[in-house]
């Protein structure tokens, strides 16, 4: 494999993993990730370096939004700047009580 197919390799698992950690994997999610598949396929076989090149800085700089967007949440979050924490206090007490073997009762459950 050439340096240049490792990069792309790179790029398309990279957009990936951020697709199924920030949008997720759930059957009513799942058209991101099968049209981000099928666009690295279809451009596989282009020659021209230029094109490649710029399709690979945007799946880049996409992987870079979904990063940073997931980040200034989390950002938001811990400041308790207007946004909703239930959900993420819900997340909060499942983790902690699962980390010592408990389940959470009805009352707190999703």
């Amino acid at each position: 494999m050439s340096s240049k197919t490792l990069q792309a390799s790179k790029v398309y698992r990279d957009l990936l993993k951020s697709v199924n950690k920030h949008i997720g994997k759930e059957g009513y999610k799942k058209h991101f990730g099968d049209y981000i598949t099928q666009e690295f396929r279809k451009n596989c076989n282009v020659l021209d370096q230029s094109s490649v090149q710029q399709k690979l800085k945007l799946a880049r700089d996409y992987t870079l939004l979904l990063n940073s967007v997931q980040h200034h949440k989390e950002l938001l979050f811990s400041h308790n700047i207007a946004v909703d924490r239930s959900d993420e206090m819900k997340k909060t007490l499942r983790k902690s009580a699962g980390s010592v073997g408990l389940q959470l009762p009805e009352v707190y459950q999703a």
